[in-house]
């Protein structure tokens, strides 16, 4: 009997896990191949994984929310020729599956870790990273109440446990230690009937740990320049028709505040970085991620690789991919992936500016506020003049570890400089 290990597939090259949404098929029922039998999440997207074979699923060793190592074995399919006969008599094995698969991700076997704290919840591999890199001992995880399903420890319980850990490090920290804070938790007023609760859903509670993650690892300063951009807003009112008929596609600011950027980035490479507890690694490639609003609220950063490489059509024609990606939720994990800088667009939403926080392991993010007009003083061969002008703000949040301000200043100067001087001269062919 020809029996399939239904693995869990390699997601990207950083991606060591991934965490079970849905199951579609159950065990006994009869999946066509390329058919798509279960949903999981990284970090970073959503995937479809459809079975490699035709057959009866048998077995299904991993339940909602579990969280499966690359390579894991999901379940087993019975890609026999007389599979789909056998549909009916595979049903019974589903009270056996269930015995012996495993309970809310954990694997039937003596390997995981149970919490002395709490039986009913397991250190996953990736809360075991986080206690590696955090120096956090077996008996300090195991005071850590966890929020998840039946218990379970979650990457928020340890980010929240350790914003209010007390420093220096005790090897073996007690429940205790934490009761002495005479901090109190603001009450929040519930008015019944009236006030609703709704829960986070997946995405939101991994933007949440994120952002905590990078406020609470790196040292925040923001600054700010005011850009005059009206050559390139009036370039485009004047062109983009023409781009879209030449180039069959879209012509918008963001290829140009990237490019602006990724120019800026050659000649400031110490902005391209990543630390690495007391090493600083300096990235070749100049991969621009673009922070993304989905159409349920939630972001994504889709990366633009290579943007130094390209030019405006390019720029555009990955943009506009990209964008339409996220909007329909097709976005490929590949398409998520080795950002070395983020740029968000506040003024999509009306910001005139914005303190956007570190997309990490980056040093810096970049946010583009509203374009507006204004009467702005300027300089001409007649003098001083009062004119109208499309002005627009940028803010540089960047890590003070790695980053100082001559950097920074000198790095978003840099940024304004290239869009104030804006010349389409990159383009194939012109325009």
């Amino acid at each position: 009997m020809p029996i399939l290990e239904f693995k869990m597939p390699k997601m990207g090259e950083s991606i060591s896990e991934a965490t079970i949404i849905a199951w579609l098929k159950n065990v006994g029922d009869f999946v066509e191949a390329e058919e798509t039998i279960v949903e999981v999440a990284t970090d970073k997207v959503d995937s479809d994984v459809p079975s490699p074979v035709s057959g009866v699923i048998t077995e299904i060793r991993f339940q909602k929310d579990a969280v499966v190592g690359v390579g894991e074995v999901l379940a087993l399919i019975d890609s026999d020729e007389k599979a789909e006969g056998r549909k009916q008599k595979a049903e019974v094995v589903e009270t056996k599956t269930v015995t012996l698969s495993a309970v809310e991700g954990q694997k039937p076997t003596t390997d995981n870790r149970q919490l002395k704290s709490n039986q009913d919840a397991f250190i996953s591999p990736l809360i075991i990273s986080i206690a590696q890199k955090e120096n956090l001992s077996i008996e300090e995880l195991q005071s850590i109440l966890g929020s998840g399903a039946e218990g379970r420890l979650q990457k928020s319980d340890v980010f929240n446990y350790l914003k209010n850990r007390k420093y220096p490090i005790q090897s073996k920290p007690t429940i205790d230690n934490r009761q002495q804070s005479t901090f109190q938790k603001p009450k929040i007023n519930f008015v019944e009937g009236k006030d609703r609760i709704v829960e986070m859903d997946r995405m939101r509670k991994m933007i949440a740990d994120h952002m905590v993650y990078s406020k609470q690892t790196s040292p925040h300063v923001t600054s700010y320049i005011e850009v005059d951009v009206t050559n390139l807003v009036n370039w485009r009112n004047e062109n983009k028709e023409e781009f879209q008929e030449k180039f069959q596609e879209k012509l918008t600011f963001t290829p140009v505040f990237v490019q602006a950027v990724a120019k800026a980035i050659q000649d400031f490479p110490m902005i391209n970085v990543s630390v690495d507890e007391k090493n600083i690694i300096i990235h070749k490639d100049i991969n621009i991620g673009m922070a993304t609003a989905l159409p349920n609220g939630n972001l994504i950063v889709p990366v633009v690789r290579n943007a130094n490489e390209k030019d405006l059509v390019a720029l555009a024609k990955d943009v506009n991919h990209l964008a339409d990606s996220s909007r329909n939720n097709k976005l490929k994990p590949e398409e998520i992936q080795g950002s070395t800088f983020t740029i968000s667009n506040v003024g999509t939403f009306g910001s005139l500016m914005g303190t956007p926080i570190i997309n990490q392991p980056e040093v810096a993010i970049l946010a583009f506020g509203i374009i507006k007009k204004r009467p702005e003083v300027i300089t001409t061969s007649k003098g001083d003049e009062i004119a109208i002008r499309s002005m627009m703000y940028l803010s540089l949040s960047f890590d003070h570890r790695v980053v100082d301000g001559f950097l920074g200043g000198s790095f978003l100067r840099k940024t304004g400089d290239y869009l104030e001087q804006f010349s389409p001269l990159t383009l194939e062919g012109g325009i």
